[in-house]
Formats: structure tokens, C-alpha cells, sequence
């Protein structure tokens, strides 16, 4: 029984990893295939979504609603309000660049979304201070289910169906959806999308809205795991890009099961090696893994030829 409880805490955490990890990576590679931006605040959309998520929970918890309400208000709340921020981030900043210099686009906007990380960091420490604000557990009640007498925590479970919920209807959207397809025209060719009447300001809103949809939603799903911290986005932001590498930049598709590798990968080695390589023994598998498959495969796993993340 020992062994099986074990194992199932593994998978229970390498689900629920992996499930977050394939969320923010689906935003990062869709702001990155879309519109060349290399996004280095995406982390702190994922820390936005955390704090709106703990503000919205304590409220609404307050209104004596039913007890499935306030975490799916907290969750749908996160993520539009880090959605409307994400929106207003690309109409002042990166439109105003846009006009203004098509020169070592890349290399600009690296630097300007890294000038927004640290404002974002900062600006969360003034306005929420340096402590960690987090809930014991946002789905109350006993646990769900009880697989060989073995408890499975609901946050657990319902946040990994929440990442795939999320991510399903996501791909649903891009590729059933006029805008959606519009989207992936504007990633294959702006030019192009454009003489056939695609308004590209309003698509890059929407791409860059939607990616901080996507990081909202996975840190107010993540509070009771994960508590809100001016910080706390920096290690999701890494582990986004990991996955990226891991998988290379063709396709959405790839980033989903790049989540659930690294997942995997993260909670074995929390699991099993952390007695013999220390705290730091997740990164060090997840990085050898990486460097290896890269020297193997420089395009990534599922890298190929293609224009963009979306295609």
C-alpha cells in the first residue's frame, strides 16, 4: 500500500505539473509564432493571476454562494482581468514599437518585455507587499474520489481538468473559430492576411490577450499549491521556455506534451532522486534531458520546418 500511495502521489503531481506547465507554454509559443515576440513577463501573468485569484476567492467565499462558485469565479475573474492587463501591455507598448522600429524586432522586444517584468515584480511588492498570500484548498469539501483507499486532493485533479478544459477549448477556438483561423493566417503570413482584409492591430491584441488569458487562469488554479508572490513568476516563465526547447517551436501540440514530459520528469525526480542530488535534482534531470535531446535533435522533439507555432 505504501508503494501504491507513492505512485499515486507521483502521478497526481505529475499530472497536475505537467497540465500548468502545457498552459503557459500554449501562451508563450502562440505570442511567439503569431507576433516574434520572445515574452520574458510571461511568468508574471502567471503571478498576476495568483494575486487576482486570491482577492476574487476571499471575496466572493464572503457571499455565501455555493462552494463550487467562488473558485470558478476566482478562476474565470484571474484570467480575464490578467487578459484585459495582457491587451492594454500590447496597445501601448508593443503596437507604439511596432510603428516606430521594424529593426532587430527580436532583439527589441526581448528587451522591452523584460523592462515590463520588472515593473510588474515591483509593482506587486509595493501594492500587495512581500508576503505569500495563498488558500489551504479552493474546492472545499472531502476528497473527491478515493482510488485503493488512496485519498486524491480535488485542487489536484480539478486543476489538471481545468488545464485541459482550458487548453481544449483553446485549439477549439484557433482552429473552428473565423478569428481563430485568422490568427493562424496572420502567423503564416502578415502580409498576406492583411491584403485579405485581417485587421492585424486587432489580432495582436488578441493573441497577446489570450496568452495572458491562458497564464492567468493557470496561477489562480495553482493558489492553493502555488501562493500568489511578487516573484513567484519567474520559475513558471522558465519552465515555459523549457518546454519550448524541449519540444521546439512547431506546434501547439508539441507544447501541450512537452508540459506532461517535463511534468514527468520533474516529478520523478522530486520523487525519487532528491535524497541523492539535493533540492535542486528537478532541474538538474529536466536540464540534462533538454541538453541531450538537443544535441540529439537541435530542432526539439517535435521541431520542424514550419513558419510558426501555430501552423
Amino acid at each position: 500500500m505504501d508503494v501504491l500511495r507513492e505512485v499515486w502521489d507521483f502521478l497526481s503531481t505529475a499530472i497536475l505539473r505537467g497540465g500548468m506547465y502545457s498552459l503557459m507554454a500554449v501562451g508563450l509559443a502562440l505570442v511567439f509564432g503569431v507576433m516574434n515576440i520572445a515574452n520574458f513577463a510571461h511568468g508574471e501573468f502567471y503571478m498576476l493571476g495568483a494575486f487576482f485569484g486570491y482577492f476574487i476567492l476571499n471575496a466572493t467565499n464572503k457571499l455565501g454562494l455555493p462552494v463550487f462558485v467562488p473558485p470558478v469565479i476566482c478562476i474565470l475573474g484571474a484570467g480575464l482581468g490578467v487578459a484585459l492587463i495582457a491587451g492594454i501591455i500590447e496597445r501601448t507598448s508593443f503596437r507604439a514599437l511596432r510603428k516606430r522600429s521594424r529593426g532587430q524586432w527580436l532583439m527589441n522586444t526581448f528587451l522591452l518585455t523584460l523592462g515590463i517584468s520588472i515593473i510588474l515584480q515591483n509593482g506587486a511588492r509595493v501594492l500587495f507587499g512581500g508576503r505569500y498570500r495563498g488558500v489551504s484548498r479552493m474546492w472545499k469539501g472531502e476528497s473527491l474520489n478515493q482510488l485503493f483507499q488512496i485519498g486524491l486532493p480535488p485542487d489536484r485533479l480539478i486543476g489538471f481538468l481545468i488545464a485541459v478544459v482550458s487548453i481544449g477549448g483553446f485549439v477549439l477556438f484557433l482552429n473552428k473559430t473565423s478569428t481563430g483561423r485568422a490568427i493562424r493566417a496572420v502567423s503564416q503570413d502578415e502580409v498576406g492576411a492583411s491584403l485579405v482584409g485581417v485587421n492585424l492591430g486587432f489580432i495582436h491584441t488578441l493573441v497577446f490577450s489570450l496568452s495572458g488569458l491562458l497564464a492567468g487562469i493557470a496561477g489562480a488554479s495553482l493558489l492553493s499549491v502555488t501562493p500568489a508572490s511578487a516573484f513567484m513568476g519567474t520559475m513558471p516563465l522558465y519552465k515555459s521556455w523549457f518546454v519550448l526547447i524541449l519540444v521546439g517551436m512547431g506546434s501547439i501540440g508539441g507544447s501541450i506534451a512537452g508540459g506532461l514530459i517535463l511534468g514527468v520528469l520533474e516529478s520523478f525526480a522530486i520523487t525519487y532522486l532528491t535524497q541523492y542530488l539535493g533540492s535542486g535534482s528537478s532541474e538538474i534531470i529536466c536540464l540534462t534531458v533538454i541538453i541531450t535531446i538537443l544535441l540529439i535533435k537541435p530542432n526539439g522533439i517535435f521541431g520542424k520546418a514550419v513558419k510558426s507555432a501555430v501552423e
